[in-house]
């Protein structure tokens, strides 16, 4: 009888112990946050929306992208002759942020936008116009229901860096651990972090964590601490050498090195053949404006000519051949330079290359995963592109606007002659790249970096929290539980043995 009381009392006070554990560590019912990045790039602007549960706002990975919209028309820089419809021209997507984000927390969405490249040419060429631009995208904004954080042009370094953050967040690199994990981290080598390559319309940037970078370049570089570790970072943006304004640079090369020829040929207009196009495609250029650009300003010349008209050649060899002469690489004051005189360490890691980079290569079909291509292959699909006739072509891809469409034969050629003549992949580490379009459902780019960064939601130092999970702490109190129940019976037992053990023992 007394074994019998004494067991139903220690069940019950295990369950109890149980109840109180997983009461006391229930976790709070999900407190979701938002946040709104809009990307206004040199082409068009894409508005972003991002959640994560308030309660783990540190966590690496948490953040996730629910929303994504394009504004409809030009980016806001193409608004130079019209400023006051830049900031108009966000309010459909504006809209659609406020359909997605619960109307109770729109006053608490912290909303921001950052303008790239496209921007920072019009600064140079018209620093007026810029910040009409800006005003206009701003006062638009402020009247939106979320909490306006600010719209500025951000750096072309600050750009790289935010892409950099962006890819290792999403894929995990940036661990944080406490406890006895702790020990455990320290002896294993530093966590890799991949490195990113961003191609947008007027500028590209590589960003990477080398372990043999130089103090020789200091511009170049950045330091982080993210949860608790130093990372050093090189990073560079290089201004007109986004697809479409070195496109815009290769042509005034191009007519810069023939414009004598044209004077002969004719007073009034003239045309060039373009092995970066298809055969059989035409486009006119109006030249008043194809230098008022500052990628191409240098190259101006006094021209007999209003308009230029291409026509496609389709020779991706001479278009190669055309495109390298982009990058200088005659001249190099430090150890080692990717061109144009600009300080590169040595490539190192894995690295993720997304936005252009990835949009022209998947059209292509050579975003291969979880095994890339070999570089041979992708040379070979590219060249075999170009070759094939314009109107061949167009019937194929009819669903695509004409200016994208006859754009990648170039684009699919500069983008090897950057990887290969400016950064210097080569057959051996190629497969170091992976074109990125998303991870996991967010898209690869400097967005979602900005705000975690704005935001402060990754902590400069490991963030303070229990060494045990919930599961483990709950599973150790039940453990601990039926210890000291059965220590406690068997002493009993020991000490108080019943009359029918001891006549067992008899």
């Amino acid at each position: 009888t007394i074994l019998l009381i004494l067991g139903f009392l220690s069940t019950l006070a295990v369950i109890a112990l149980i109840a109180v554990a997983v009461t006391q560590n229930k976790p709070l019912p999900k407190n979701i946050k938002y946040g709104i990045v809009l990307d206004a790039g040199s082409s068009h602007t894409n508005l972003y929306v991002y959640e994560w549960p308030a309660e783990k706002e540190n966590d690496t990975g948490v953040v996730k992208q629910v929303e994504v919209c394009k504004v409809e028309g030009p980016g806001i820089s193409g608004y130079s002759h019209a400023t006051e419809e830049a900031g108009p021209s966000l309010a459909k997507c504006l809209q659609r942020a406020k359909e997605v984000i619960p109307s109770a927390q729109h006053k608490e969405t912290p909303v921001y936008l950052g303008a790239t490249a496209g921007m920072r040419l019009l600064r140079l060429q018209n620093e007026s116009a810029a910040d009409k631009v800006l005003s206009s995208v701003e006062n638009t904004l402020r009247l939106a229901p979320f909490s306006f954080q600010g719209a500025r042009i951000i750096t072309g370094q600050e750009e790289g860096a935010y892409g950099w953050i962006t890819i290792n967040y999403l894929l995990g690199n940036f661990k944080q651990v406490s406890g006895w994990k702790k020990l455990l981290h320290s002896l294993k080598s530093l966590s890799e972090t991949s490195g990113a390559l961003d191609l947008g319309g007027a500028s590209t940037q590589i960003t990477f964590v080398s372990k043999e970078l130089s103090s020789e370049s200091p511009e170049n570089q950045l330091y982080f601490r993210l949860y608790g570790k130093d990372y050093q970072v090189y990073t560079h943006s290089f201004l007109c050498y986004g697809k479409d304004q070195a496109l815009q640079q290769k042509l005034a090369m191009d007519l810069q090195a023939t414009w004598i020829d044209f004077y002969f040929q004719t007073m009034k207009s003239s045309s060039l053949l373009d092995p970066c196009f298809h055969q059989g495609y035409q486009r006119t250029v109006n030249i008043s404006d194809f230098f008022k650009n500052p990628c191409t300003s240098d190259k101006k010349k006094q021209l007999p000519f209003n308009e230029l008209y291409i026509e496609g050649e389709g020779n991706y060899q001479k278009c190669r051949e055309n495109i390298q002469k982009l990058f200088n690489k005659t001249n190099c004051p430090y150890s080692s330079c990717s061109f144009n005189g600009i300080y590169l360490p040595p490539l190192q890691g894995d690295f993720g290359a997304f936005s252009a980079f990835y949009f022209v290569m998947n059209f292509l079909n050579l975003t291969s995963e979880p095994n890339p291509l070999a570089l041979h292959t992708v040379t070979s699909t590219i060249e075999s592109f170009c070759g094939r006739p314009w109107q061949e072509v167009k019937t194929e891809y009819h669903d695509i606007k004409e200016k994208y469409l006859s754009e990648y034969c170039f684009s699919g050629a500069y983008i090897l002659s950057l990887l290969e003549n400016g950064y210097e992949f080569t057959e051996n580490n190629w497969q170091m790249i992976h074109f990125l379009g998303k991870i996991g459902s967010s898209d690869a780019g400097w967005t979602l970096g900005y705000m975690l960064n704005l935001t402060n939601m990754i902590p400069a130092e490991e963030p303070a929290g229990p060494p045990l999970s919930h599961g483990s702490y709950v599973g150790l109190m039940v453990l601990c539980s039926l210890v000291l129940v059965s220590v406690l019976l068997f002493a009993w037992l020991l000490f108080h043995k019943p009359k029918c053990l001891q006549k067992g023992i008899v």
